[in-house]
This record gives structure tokens, C-alpha cells and sequence, in this order.
């Protein structure tokens, strides 16, 4: 427990309960942003959603005022009515109630009248699509939160008897111990915002709003019969706590909530990872498609070219087979040439010997006569 300030700024004292808060409410940002960014929400989409967000954190934190401050007037009356302490549920109700309305104002009024192009509705995922993994982020908040108040001596345990384990973390029993229900909390918190991840994002859960809803109401209605710190009362002489009345309102949301995800909210979610890796398919199968034409006109070409080879290989081939012949004629005809002046000599000399009998012939007519 540190109740102190821890510095001054602008003559404001810095106290570890607001620094835990602001740690916490930047944590869960990040995770927001960082889950948005994974699950491939266009930046449309995530700067309307964590817009929207930060209003209702800014509005949760006032209405856990003012519901601590109406527990607090019902409980003292005469103590008159003003703002002080902090409540988680109220601010859970707060924060959730005014990001619905300003949402659906948004979509439904807004978006649709506007000219305005940031206030154009160009998201390609919808609450129903961050509606998994946003209690995760309110988890995380919320534990940063439990550490605060064990700092701050808040929201503290009933005393230990003798001999049981307690710390001095009551900052109106100095030096008591109590049960550090801070601490506890804050332990619950981390499992179950370790188990709502590994539900969305290994096992594709998207039932988790019920699934908190249900596990914190449960948790809150029985740690608050440990819990010892004043909290005002929901009703006077009320037998059950304010946060044990909307425990059992959560649990009852929760319920309803795993049949309003089934039947209604399931059909709205866009998906906006599966339409990105779709998207991402079509365009691979349109660049196969463009690549088949491509790949047959090279493949024509080719065969184009290895039939024209070939016919240029045959060409030669025949060319070469032609030339065989004629160079054997060639050579032939020489020889003809050559054997021609000898064949000549021989027919003339054979021509000459009939001229013989002829002349025999008139010696003997001559005889005769």
C-alpha cells in the first residue's frame, strides 16, 4: 500500500491509483489495436471503433462516480449528495451503455445523412466483430485497476484472525491486516483474460462478452462476502451489496448474451480476415489465370519455333539430298565427255568399213561386163 503522492505536477499530486488507471486504460488500447490490426479491420474501421471507445472510457469513469456517489447518498442521506469514490460496475455500465449509443447514432443517424468523408461509413468490420476480443481488453484495464487500489488502501478484505495470512492494505485500519482482496482480483482478472484469448484466438470463440459477463459476475458476487470496505447500499436496508445485485444482472446477460451471439449477432460479423485472405485467393487465382494465356502463347512460340527449326533442318536435309544427286550426275557427265571423243573415233571408223563392200561390189559388176 502506497497512499502517497508519488510526484506533483502543476501543484496536482500524481498518486499510484491514477497512475495504474492510466497504465491500464493505455493497455487496453493497445491490445485493441494491435487485435484490429491481426484480424486485418481497415483503418476506417479501427479509428471509428476506438474513438467511440474512448468516449466510453471517459464516460465510464463518471458514471462509476456517480453511481458510488447515489450508493453512498442512500446509504448517508444526511451526509448530502456528492461526487466521490469509484465503482467498476457502474463504470462498466456507463462505458458500455454510452459506446452503444454513440455507435448506433453513428451508423444509423450519422453515416448515413453526412458528406462529410471521415464521417462516411467505409469500416469493413463491425462491432459485432470486436465484440470477441473487447473484454479481453476491459480485463486488462481492469487489472492494472485492482493494483491501484492496493496501492491506494481501497477495496480491501475483512480482517484475519490470529495466525492467518493478511497484509496491512486498509488505508483506514493502519497497520491491520486484511485480506488483500486487491490482489486476488487482480490474479482472476489476468486468468481470465488469458483464457478469453486463448478461446478467441486459438479456438475462434466468438461467445466472449458471455463468457466474461458471466465469470466476473460470479467472481464479484462472491469475493464481495469477503470484501470489507464501505460501499454503500443499492436499496436502504438492502441484505446484498450494490455490485452483488448487478453481479447477478451480468450473469443473467451473459446467458442471453451466448443466444443473442448464436442467433442474431453472428450473421452481422463481416469477418474481416477471411474476406482479406479471400480477396488475397481471388487475386492469386485471376494472376494463374492471366499466367495460363502467357504461358501457352510462349509454349506456341516455342513449338512455332522448334517445328520451324525442324523444317529448316529439313530443307537442308533435302537441299543436301539434292545436291547429292546433281553431283553425281555432274561427275557422270564428265566421264560421258570424257568416254565421248573415243565412242566418236570408233563409230567413225566402223562407218568408214561398209564403204568396202560397195566398192567389191562395183569391181565385180565390172568383171561381169
Amino acid at each position: 500500500m502506497y497512499p502517497h503522492p508519488l510526484f506533483t505536477i502543476f501543484g496536482q499530486d500524481v498518486m499510484a491509483y491514477g497512475v495504474c488507471m492510466a497504465i491500464g486504460i493505455i493497455a487496453c488500447f493497445g491490445f485493441l489495436m494491435f487485435t484490429m490490426w491481426y484480424k486485418k479491420f481497415n483503418e476506417d474501421a479501427t479509428d471509428k471503433i476506438l474513438l467511440i471507445g474512448l468516449f466510453g472510457t471517459g464516460f465510464g469513469i463518471f458514471s462509476a462516480m456517480l453511481f458510488q456517489s447515489v450508493y453512498n447518498y442512500i446509504s448517508n442521506p444526511e451526509n448530502g449528495f456528492h461526487l466521490s469514490g469509484l465503482t467498476f460496475i457502474g463504470g462498466l455500465i456507463g462505458g458500455v451503455v454510452s459506446f452503444l449509443a454513440v455507435y448506433f447514432l453513428y451508423i444509423y443517424v450519422i453515416a448515413p445523412r453526412t458528406k462529410i468523408k471521415f464521417l462516411q461509413n467505409n469500416m469493413n468490420a463491425t462491432l459485432t466483430d470486436a465484440l470477441p476480443f473487447i473484454p479481453i481488453g476491459i480485463c486488462i484495464a481492469h487489472a492494472f485497476g485492482r493494483l491501484g487500489c492496493f496501492f491506494a488502501g481501497c477495496c480491501y478484505g475483512s480482517e484475519v484472525s490470529e495466525g492467518g495470512w493478511g497484509l496491512p492494505v486498509a488505508v483506514d485500519k493502519p497497520g491491520v491486516l486484511v485480506v488483500p482482496t486487491q490482489l486476488y482480483e487482480m490474479l482472476f482478472l489476468i486468468l481470465l483474460a488469458a483464457v478469453m484469448a486463448i478461446l478467441y484466438f486459438k479456438f475462434k470463440l466468438n461467445y466472449n462478452f458471455g463468457v466474461y459477463s458471466i465469470c466476473y459476475g460470479i467472481w464479484r458476487f462472491c469475493i464481495e462476502f469477503v470484501r470489507d470496505d464501505s460501499r454503500g447500499e443499492i436499496w436502504k436496508g438492502a441484505s446484498i451489496t450494490p455490485s452483488q445485485f448487478w453481479s447477478i444482472i451480468m450473469v443473467i446477460l451473459g446467458i442471453g448474451y451466448f443466444f443473442l451471439q448464436y442467433y442474431v449477432l453472428a450473421k452481422q460479423m463481416k469477418h474481416p480476415e477471411l474476406a482479406v485472405n479471400q480477396d488475397a485467393d481471388v487475386s492469386a487465382e485471376i494472376v494463374k489465370a492471366e499466367a495460363v494465356p502467357v504461358a501457352e502463347k510462349s509454349g506456341s512460340v516455342e513449338s512455332e519455333a522448334t517445328e520451324g527449326t525442324d523444317t529448316e533442318e529439313e530443307n537442308t536435309d533435302g537441299k543436301k539430298d539434292e545436291t547429292v544427286p546433281i553431283a553425281e550426275e555432274t561427275e557422270r557427265s564428265a566421264d560421258t565427255k570424257k568416254c565421248g571423243g573415243k565412242s566418236g573415233a570408233k563409230k567413225s571408223v566402223k562407218t568408214s568399213s561398209p564403204e568396202k563392200p560397195e566398192a567389191d561390189e562395183d569391181k565385180s559388176q565390172k568383171e561381169d561386163e
